[in-house]
């Protein structure tokens, strides 16, 4: 009996298995391994947003998949203040975290075979693996031209700032990015994370809601957002998506079939989280004392950090194979992400997060002191 493949097999390795090795090497350290590889926060959770999960608690009843009005108006004035987006005419969806929806955009979107999804040459791993789900052909690029002529193309991935470079793109490119695929009838996706936490004044983030980019329109624009590392809601897996009302309502008709529902308390703690900005100011402040730290720490030590001006890593180069930079670091207990993660170009790179404690940072400063 034939039986078909298994879905996993049109996936790569689990990204993180592969660190297997090195993280046991990091771990024999004498003082112990030092986490920068991932990005999950470390820090508490705000006491507003643990009160309005608790309160909350009392769920028996199954909650909405739309979101309840006040989450929806949490977020549509929150994607206003961050975003200068206007409110008029905004589709808004709350995700179980951004990651899924990243993950199941491209199947969601009734994208699949022959069709093309084109990601940055330098990304995050599951802009491709959504594609593969999907059955649809991933090509990496960052200029339009690159493309090349296919008329495919259905869904374009943009992240500013970027994952794993910590580029940010300008509003122009992004406007040229909307408009070529308004042209196509493509979808334009901004992965917009880490919006707000831009470092440097020269490179100020930019949402694909501007209407410097999308002209005023929603059309063919969605715009992801996640509360994980701005409120450490990783745990709480809290999301949302915005943009082109119509294809909102269409990701709002199939989640409902699927199940794919923020559970209820989750749904109040966001309502907190979105509409406290106090907590999110002292959070940024934490990760930009720690990335001055190790932006000095490692440069100090001989390393080329690239972009970075803005998200929640450095991206690093000492010239050599990303795996030689990885083992070399691990074997002073510091674990960081193999660039190659992340594409072909990032072979001789790797990523560090912002998001270990601030002891561990200062002790990640200390050990390269001493290389």
């Amino acid at each position: 009996m034939n039986r078909p493949a298994p879905v996993s097999s049109r996936l790569p390795e689990f990204t993180w298995d592969t660190l297997d090795a090195a993280a046991t090497i990091a771990a024999a350290h004498p003082d112990g391994l030092i986490n920068l590889s991932m990005g999950t926060p470390v820090d508490p959770v705000s006491p507003v947003i643990r009160q309005a999960l608790a309160d909350a608690s009392n769920a028996p009843g199954y909650p909405l998949t739309a979101g309840t009005p006040a989450l929806r108006d949490a977020i549509a004035s929150w994607v206003a203040r961050a975003c200068g987006a206007g409110v008029d005419g905004l589709g808004v969806l709350p995700t179980i975290g951004s990651k899924e929806l990243v993950a199941w955009l491209p199947t969601l979107l009734g994208i699949g075979p022959g069709d093309v999804v084109v990601v940055p040459s330098i990304a995050y791993p599951t802009y491709e693996d959504g594609a593969r789900l999907a059955g649809a052909t991933t090509v990496r690029a960052d200029s339009l031209t690159a493309v090349g002529p296919t008329s495919r193309v259905r869904l374009v991935w943009v992240n500013s700032p970027g994952n794993p470079t910590g580029r940010v793109l300008p509003p122009a490119h992004l406007r040229k990015v909307v408009d070529w695929a308004r042209e196509r009838g493509a979808v334009v996706a901004s992965d917009e994370c880490y919006l707000p936490l831009g470092w440097t004044a020269d490179a100020e983030p930019v949402s694909v809601l501007s209407p410097e980019v999308c002209g005023g329109s929603y059309e063919s624009v969605l715009a992801v957002h996640s509360l994980s590392k701005r409120s450490n809601l990783a745990g709480y897996r809290a999301g949302f998506v915005a943009g082109d009302p119509a294809l909102v309502a269409e990701l709002l008709k199939i989640r409902k079939h699927a199940g794919m529902i923020v559970p209820a308390p989750v749904q109040a703690a966001m309502v907190a989280a979105l509409s406290d900005q106090a907590h999110a100011d002292e959070q940024r402040e934490r990760y930009r004392a720690r990335r001055e730290t190790l932006l000095a720490a490692f440069t100090g030590a001989g390393f080329t950090v690239e972009h970075s001006e803005a998200g929640l890593y450095l991206w690093m180069t000492r010239g050599e194979d990303c795996w030689a930079t990885v083992d070399w670091l691990a074997r002073r207990g510091i674990l960081v992400a193999a660039g190659v993660f992340y594409g072909p170009g990032g072979a001789q790179h790797v990523r560090a997060a912002l998001t270990e404690s601030d002891a561990h940072v200062a002790a990640v400063a200390a050990r390269l002191a001493q290389a």
